[in-house]
């Protein structure tokens, strides 16, 4: 890969960590106001938005479509911030290794003692695959556990 694209990746990433607030702003207008009212940052939040994005979206394939990328980033965001306010972390991005799991998505790391990064896109898209309504919350519960020891 060229340090060009590196360098891009790195500013495009510098961009949406800067737009973080506004990006939240827009997303929670996407969301009805019953489900909107319940979005405190919260674990338990993460419930009542899978069970909506379930409803609206039937698979991952739905989620993937270039029509749901602004509501996939904004999830994104969301389960990612409730995510750094429960158990820590910063976001990253890594450009350096395109065999990378996470390559080019905004991750959290920082976690001690374990530094396993967690990608909130990648959650997302998962959560449809799962269907459970409470994949998100479950597995931010049992990382939280597994940083506990």
């Amino acid at each position: 890969m060229s340090n060009q694209r590196t360098q891009s990746g790195a500013e495009d990433f510098e961009f949406w960590l800067a737009d973080m607030d506004d990006a939240l702003e827009r997303f929670f207008g996407r969301i009805p106001p019953a489900i909107r009212s319940q979005l405190d940052f919260s674990p338990e939040s993460l419930d009542g938005l899978e069970k909506w994005i379930l409803e609206r979206y039937a698979s991952t394939d739905e989620l993937l479509k270039p029509e749901a990328k602004e509501m996939v980033d904004g999830l994104a965001r969301y389960v990612g911030e409730t995510y750094r306010r429960a158990i820590g972390g910063r976001w990253e991005i890594r450009m350096d290794d395109p065999g990378y799991a996470h390559y080019g998505l905004p991750q959290l790391t920082g976690f001690a003692p374990r530094p396993t990064p967690i990608a909130p896109h990648t959650l997302v898209t998962a959560s449809a695959d799962r269907r459970t309504g409470s994949y998100w919350r479950t597995v931010l519960e049992s990382t939280r556990k597994r940083l506990a020891k």
